[in-house]
């Protein structure tokens, strides 16, 4: 085959590969960057796959609002540890997540949201890298989280090109995190 014909087949491949990704969304090769999160670490130490539920889209605030995350509960004191690789890009203490984590992934697509944490692990800073399975901090019930269920909350955002961390589109963990549908 000559190098002409093997170059237009090559181009013809990447073109149809390209019109096959739904509109707006990246297959990530022409980027490099993923088009979706890669399979997690669970954050809890200690909860499996089959202790998870999807609550992802449950109603909140008496159906006012769908939840962007699931909820792990664990008991008061539980280490959390990061998902993924990546770096830690915001630690903030707010009304509804309490003492909250920001987490980007390698490529800076993703940003995980760790909320109603007891306390940061120790050391903990913005602008920190972190490896996958690094304690981030313990699962508390801080914020608007009932005292009496320690849980952590736990979200995916896709980035926009702004790379803000306080928004993003929710994409539901359950699944990169290893949950079963019952």
């Amino acid at each position: 085959m000559s190098r002409r014909l093997a170059a237009l087949l090559c181009l013809a491949w990447a073109g149809s590969a390209l019109a096959a990704a739904p509109a707006g969304v990246s297959d990530g090769a022409a980027t490099g960057m993923p088009a979706e999160p890669p399979v997690l670490l669970l954050p809890v130490q200690g909860i499996t796959a089959s202790d998870l539920r999807d609550t992802f889209g449950d109603g909140r605030d008496g159906g006012q609002r769908g939840h962007e995350a699931i909820d792990i509960l664990a008991p008061t004191g539980t280490p959390v540890l990061a998902v993924d690789d990546g770096r830690i890009v915001k630690l903030f203490l707010s009304q509804p997540g309490g003492i909250t984590v920001y987490q980007f992934d390698p490529s800076g697509r993703f940003a995980y949201y760790y909320a109603h944490l007891e306390r940061y692990a120790d050391g903990l800073a913005e602008g920190q890298a972190v490896r996958r399975g690094s304690v981030l901090g313990y699962v508390g019930a801080t914020g608007n989280a009932r005292a009496d269920v320690p849980h952590l909350h736990f979200a995916i955002f896709r980035l926009g090109p702004e790379k803000q961390w306080w928004k993003g589109e929710p994409v539901n963990p359950f699944p990169y995190l290893g949950g079963k549908p019952p």
